[in-house]
């Protein structure tokens, strides 16, 4: 096996002979070993080596294991870390335990089970590095306003999105229910030069419709029975700024007539009123309809429907755009332990396999859903299977899921790096800027992918 490709594991121990018997137990593994004979020498290596797990004798001459164990939950709380210990420290390994440490054995250990016991912690290791790598994606390459992706589909939206922000056309977001078309008709106003306007939004599929009229246009005082009071309406309110109507297949034919004007001549009445008011609006729409179907079938209107089809942004389904699953996993967790005050960190494997074997017909909001009951069920830093409702495991099931299921995880990492690398013509100093990661971890990705040297 390539030694690019083996765990690295650290083990600390004053005594030689006990540091030389584990090496060579552990090399058959195999795992690449390095050796410190005390806590100074140790922390030395791990801040040059990219160490996956440390085995560390508690006592120790000078600065002893726990010290060291204190040393690298500061500075490097992702290392695993496994005491050895006799039995005069056992309190000591107990007390270590409840404050984080991976394992202990007392000495001499049953060498089968600290195999088994390493293999879990270096397991844990690489989790918790995915993890990582995902959230420095979250935060630089992959998040636009509040949308997320990477996918081809996605990278498509956000490239129109740039082109037409700052433009006054009208949008019209298609895309089924879930997939998000309010939070890109957010990001839209908000990296558009009319941010600092008002954003508006009407869901047209939830307001009652013999209460649509005034909530577009709004009244004024007396004007129908319980009119108390002069009232704003949505395209008033939303005066210079962008208004956003959700489900706009929804209308009736009536009501969309008078959009349409408001939409054409840039400007309103209110209801009771006999004055005009100017309105400025950039007006996007969504629909989960096919709308040109409604206008065959006489259900909407033609004339609209071209007025906001300017520029249409068609969102993509979650089971057309998988490789955003593992990103979007991250945010909603990380989301959600936030407001739980939870330290749910990640998903396990099998829970990864079955998200990415569903077929997610409630799209976004589904998965969001879905990582919300997990997170709130949690006892675990890990969400298990346990945690996923029968239904989506049921379908991953029918769907004969298997565990290489997981593996374009490996895959996008080794993309990015090589399209940042290629990006920046082969400067590895800018590609890691851009990336959000160090120089030092760029070398050590590009050596386990054996892309570049």
């Amino acid at each position: 096996m390539d030694n690019r490709n083996k765990a690295n594991v650290l083990i600390v121990d004053d005594e030689p002979n006990a540091r030389k018997v584990l090496s060579a137990i552990l090399k058959e593994v195999p795992y690449n070993i390095y050796q410190a004979d005390g806590a100074d020498e140790a922390s030395e290596i791990v801040s040059s080596e990219d160490i996956d797990v440390v085995i560390t004798d508690i006592k120790m001459p000078g600065k002893d294991g726990l010290y060291l164990f204190n040393y690298l939950k500061l500075n490097c709380p992702d290392i695993p870390v496994i005491f050895l210990t006799a039995f005069g420290t056992v309190d000591s390994a107990v007390t270590a335990m409840t404050e984080g440490a991976f394992f202990y054995f007392i000495k001499p250990p049953d060498y089968a089970k600290l195999k088994a016991i390493l293999a879990r912690a270096v397991e844990q290791k690489k989790l918790k590095n995915e993890i990582t790598d995902l959230r420095s994606q979250l935060e630089s390459t992959y998040k636009f306003s509040s949308i997320i992706g990477k996918s081809p589909g996605m990278e498509s939206v956000f490239r129109m999105v740039e082109a037409i922000k700052d433009s006054s056309i009208s949008v019209l977001v298609s895309g089924e229910t879930g997939t998000g078309k309010e939070l890109l008709a957010n990001a839209i106003h908000y990296t558009s030069r009319r941010h600092y306007s008002p954003f508006v939004a009407v869901n047209c599929a939830a307001v009652p419709h013999e209460l649509l009229e005034a909530e577009f246009f709004g009244y004024e005082r007396g004007a129908f029975t319980g009119a108390v009071s002069r009232r704003i309406g949505k395209f008033e309110e939303a005066d210079t700024g962008t208004l956003f109507l959700d489900e706009i297949g929804e209308l009736e034919l009536s009501l969309q007539a008078k959009i349409l004007r408001a939409i054409q001549e840039k400007e309103i009445e209110r209801i009771g009123a006999n004055k005009k008011i100017k309105i400025d609006i950039r007006l996007i729409a969504s629909t989960n309809r096919d709308l040109a179907k409604e206008v065959e079938q006489k259900n909407f209107r033609a004339d609209l429907y071209y007025r906001l089809n300017v520029m249409q942004i068609k969102l993509p389904p979650l089971r057309k755009r998988k490789s955003d699953i593992p990103l979007l996993v991250t945010h909603f967790i990380d989301k959600f332990s936030q407001r739980e005050n939870k330290h749910v960190s990640s998903v396990s494997p099998d829970v990864m396999n079955v998200f990415l074997s569903h077929s997610w017909p409630g799209n976004l909001r589904e998965l969001e859903n879905v990582i919300e009951r997990a997170v709130v069920l949690a006892r675990d830093e890990v969400i298990g299977i346990r945690g996923i409702p029968d239904e989506i495991k049921k379908q991953a099931i029918n769907n004969n899921i298997r565990a290489d299921v997981v593996k374009p995880l490996r895959e996008l990492e080794n993309e990015t790096i090589i399209n940042a690398i290629n990006t920046f013509n082969g400067n590895k100093s800018k590609a890691a800027k851009a990336l959000g990661i160090t120089r030092k971890a760029l070398y050590n990705r590009l050596r386990k992918a054996n892309s570049f040297l």
